[in-house]
This record gives structure tokens, sequence and C-alpha cells, in this order.
């Protein structure tokens, strides 16, 4: 199902082949800490920042791996829509290699990685 706000995606499983295959880009997980505690992706290429920090401090709060508005950057949360929200309004800012994860980290849980968990 695509997301209310427009913003491109990518497939969970398009996702993991770029970090299986040693593509270069960084994943930005918008989820809140409680969240990132309980389930997250272990990879080096993973910044984070909660939206909620993003919505009070706006591109001040973003990670210094992700300011670059060239960098390819896949974005996400916990079921696609955060994400997707925080991929338009980037894009709107300038960055054009931006995209939201369809389906979250718990769609990469179900379809990728179980052992990762599920909240």
């Amino acid at each position: 199902m695509p997301n209310p706000y427009g913003a491109p995606e990518i497939s969970v499983a398009d996702a993991a082949a770029k970090l299986k295959d040693g593509e270069t880009f960084r994943f930005l997980d918008v989820r809140e800490k409680e969240e990132v505690t309980a389930v997250s992706i272990s990879a080096e290429n993973v910044d984070y920042v909660p939206l909620s920090e993003l919505g009070a401090n706006g591109l001040d709060s973003l990670p210094e791996a992700v300011r670059d508005q060239n960098a390819e950057i896949v974005v996400f949360c916990h079921h696609g829509m955060r994400s997707a929200q925080v991929v338009a309004w980037l894009r709107k800012q300038g960055w054009q290699n931006v995209v939201s994860m369809a389906g979250g980290i718990d769609a990469y849980a179900a379809d990728v990685d179980p052992s990762i968990g599920f909240y």
C-alpha cells in the first residue's frame, strides 16, 4: 500500500540486498528511543534521530552522515508511515536520494531477519 505522503519507497528485500551487497548508503532510523532499544537493525551504516527531535529542531538534528543532500538514505520507522513523512519533508528541503523503507522495521523483521524481533 503506497504511503499517504507520496514518498518514494524501497522494499525491505531491496534494502536488505543493498546492505548485503555492501552498497554505500545510510539507514536513518526515525523511531523513538524506546523503540530502538526494543528492536534494531545491527549495521554500521545506521544513523538515528527520533521524529520528535526532527520536529523540534529541524535539519539541525540530522546526524552528520545524512546531512549531505546527495547521500543515498533509506529512512525507516516501525511500519513505514513516519519514515515516509520524513522522506517527503527531506525531499522538500532538497534531498533527492532518500527513500522510505516500506513496512518499516516490522516488515524487515517479518520478511528479512526475524532474529531482530518484533514489538
